[in-house]
């Protein structure tokens, strides 16, 4: 399989895509003015502890007091020789109103939500992730051969020794040589020993750590083996992309290209078209069925829809063929939108058993490749699969678009009948309450159209009802919901 990462750089925003076989799959956008949080460790100071939740509020410098839970405060280590009887604290003992404390953003500002934080710092390098306040070796999952999981404790063990310190071993350090993971140990050291200075002379709501700057994240994270090219179309971004590399990942130093050609790099490669469309809520298939993607504040939801596909044999043929279709695109619209939390895809119902075990195995495969975690549970009798898929900033959608101002991000705007009918009803309640000699109604073109010429006889029965004349005057400005109704 063939995979670049395409890196474009303008003076106020970065863009990150991830391409394989020539398709995006991936898009990252990082904006000057709204940076992410998440990574960024602050000295904040609890702002409201909240017994019945569990949790707190804390104030750490942003638009929004950040939320902490209990679950994600590190707790007291119990003292040697006790029995702890198994007490699980509450949040007033662990935390109280103006405390200064050490937190660490793990979820950003999302819609009319503050950041999430822990306490649990954590601080990723190449291969491994420190864990200044666990004393333990971790390794990822995904690493499954229980001969490399060994050699990576055998390799980590002694690197570590009686440091106080825990580590989690990275996917991506599978196979990596001694002297790899030894840098890293030796890096992340490092790096929290300036973290810990910083701390100290910190005041409330300073950040004492900070997560790299998108491009050399995505590397960090992204880049391995299997990428062949990571193409930077910014001088300066590509010498510090250079750097970084060689620091870290030095045998991929011959993967860095600076582009310099005169068609922008995300035209090249038409992912500018495949964002515009990952933008849209239906997604056409090769079939002629097609997805329909609706993300809600709860959920997001993926309809499948045979569309004029009809197959060649059955109906269950047809719609087993448009299903495993599906399950590939469902899995790359949620990765390439970001779509995250509880997700619901409805696929066409089948009957054959062997079928839906077909489905949810090509959902899987097309998941397999995700970088962020996702569970996906047994398809229901109705057809319906959930799963969820780890999110840590907000969607595609919700970073480049805003609610629609027309129809107040419902989707639908209200016909220029009902409109009209509000209208009638409006004038009605302002004549009974005010004097008036006659009346100006304001409103869009399409409405004030449709009202002349099929409401007129509706009009000249209204005029003569509440004994007033009634003007009728287009705006273009307004929105077909919008209308005012002036008493003159």
């Amino acid at each position: 399989m063939s995979e670049e990462i395409l890196i474009n750089v303008t003076p106020r925003e970065t863009r990150v895509g991830v391409v394989e076989n020539g398709m995006l799959q991936e898009v990252h956008v990082e904006r000057a003015s709204k940076r992410g949080y998440v990574g960024n460790i602050y000295k904040g100071r609890v702002q409201r502890v909240m017994p019945g939740m569990q949790a707190v509020f804390v104030e750490i410098g942003l638009e929004r007091a950040a939320f902490l839970h209990a679950s994600d405060i590190v707790r007291p280590t119990p003292v040697e020789g006790s029995e702890g009887n198994g007490h699980v604290p509450s949040i007033s003992e662990l935390v109280h109103e103006g405390q200064e404390i050490v937190v660490q953003v793990v979820k950003d500002p999302i819609s009319t939500k503050g950041a999430r934080l822990s306490t649990h710092l954590s601080i990723p390098s190449r291969y491994l992730v420190l864990l200044p306040y666990a004393r333990t070796l971790g390794i990822s999952a995904r690493i499954e051969d229980e001969e490399e999981r060994q050699r990576l404790r055998d390799v980590l063990n002694p690197l570590i020794g009686e440091t106080p310190l825990g580590y989690i071993v990275r996917t991506n350090a599978e196979g990596q040589s001694a002297e790899s993971l030894a840098f890293d140990v030796t890096y992340l050291g490092k790096v929290w020993r300036v973290v810990q200075e910083n701390i100290a002379k910190a005041k409330m709501g300073e950040r004492v750590y900070e997560e790299l700057s998108l491009p050399l994240r995505s590397l960090r994270d992204m880049l391995n083996e299997d990428i062949e090219k990571v193409r930077v179309d910014s001088r300066l971004t590509f010498e510090n992309v250079v750097k970084f590399v060689h620091k870290f990942m030095p045998n991929l130093d011959d993967r860095i290209e600076h582009y310099d050609g005169e068609r922008p790099i995300f035209d090249l490669y038409g992912v500018e078209d495949e964002m515009q469309r990952a933008l849209k809520k239906e997604v056409p298939l090769k079939s002629g069925g097609y997805l329909v993607v609706d993300q809600t504040e709860a959920m997001t939801t993926i309809d499948v829809n045979t569309g004029a596909y009809l197959g060649t044999r059955n109906l269950e043929e047809t719609v087993y063929r448009t299903n495993l279709e599906a399950a590939q695109a469902a899995a790359r619209q949620l990765r390439l939108r970001n779509l995250g939390g509880i997700i619901i895809i409805d696929f066409i119902d089948m009957s054959d058993e062997e079928h839906k075990r077909q489905v949810l195995r090509m959902l899987a495969k097309g998941l397999a490749r995700d970088h962020a975690k996702t569970t996906v549970y047994p398809m229901s009798a109705l057809g319906l699969v959930e799963m969820t898929r780890k999110r840590t900033t907000e969607s595609l959608a919700r970073q480049l678009c805003e609610p629609c101002p027309a129809c107040n991000g419902r989707g639908l705007l209200k016909t220029a009948e009902t409109v009209t009918y509000e209208i009638f009803r409006e004038i009605t309640r302002a004549v009974r309450q005010f004097n008036a000699q006659k009346l100006l109604v304001m409103a869009n073109p399409a409405v004030v159209n449709r009202i002349l010429e099929e409401e007129s006889s509706a009009v000249a029965e209204l005029e003569e009802f509440i004994s007033k004349s009634i003007r009728f005057q287009a705006e273009e400005h307004y929105s077909q919901e919008q209308f005012d109704v002036v008493l003159l």
